[in-house]
């Protein structure tokens, strides 16, 4: 199922933090090599996780963490702005209807449908907090998954060559993205909706933008 926690709740939530957070060692660090701090526990951390960002996560059966990625408003600090200025010529994105989205990241054990189900959760952020774009950095790699998904982003600025390339770019939200995530999740707009509501308590409706 879909989950959407605050860092604040997130401990109310222990195995699936802990294993998230290892999920994303294994992933940033083990797996792609990058200069990411993991702590002695096995876990990646960084600043933006004590920023409370938004984190929309795929939880498994057993409570364990699926996939995840993260959310924070582009109007507070962001990594696009603090570490890839330079992507947007040194004018970060800021903008209170653009939040940005990072730390994309599939459990050990994801099924093959985990992916379209994160990128549905975030349409559900984007629709219910009537945001007109998400904002991210992503690299080579990712650019199969978003053809896949058919949710692909207007690339603002891009740097490198190959596997190396890395981009920033925008996706817009709006239902027709909302209704092909749905299909290829293999999810129903009932269920997706109901998990978006009772993360937040209140009949925030789902905003056409698009």
């Amino acid at each position: 199922m879909l989950r959407y926690i605050y860092a604040s709740d997130l401990s109310a939530y222990p195995k699936l933090q802990e294993t998230m957070f290892k999920d994303r060692a294994h992933q940033f660090h083990t797996r792609l090599g990058w200069d990411v701090a993991v702590d002695t526990r096995g876990a990646e951390r960084d600043e933006y996780d004590a920023l409370n960002p938004l984190y929309v996560i795929w939880e498994m059966r057993d409570g364990s963490h699926g996939g995840s990625m993260r959310f924070l408003p582009t109007t507070g600090r962001t990594m696009a702005a603090e570490h890839f200025a330079f992507l947007a010529d040194g004018h970060p994105v800021s903008n209170p209807r653009i939040w940005e989205c990072t730390r994309f990241c599939l459990g050990r054990q994801a099924g093959p449908r985990v992916s379209a189900a994160l990128m549905l959760g975030g349409a559900e952020v984007g629709l219910g907090f009537n945001l007109s774009h998400a904002l991210g950095v992503f690299d080579a790699r990712m650019i199969r998954i978003y053809r896949r998904l058919g949710w692909g982003p207007v690339v603002l600025g891009s740097c490198g060559n190959g596997r190396d390339r890395i981009s920033l770019g925008l996706w817009e939200y709006g239902q027709a993205v909302r209704n092909k995530l749905l299909k290829t999740a293999g999810l129903s707009d009932e269920l997706s909706r109901h998990w978006f509501l009772r993360a937040f308590g209140r009949d925030l409706a789902l905003t056409e933008t698009g």
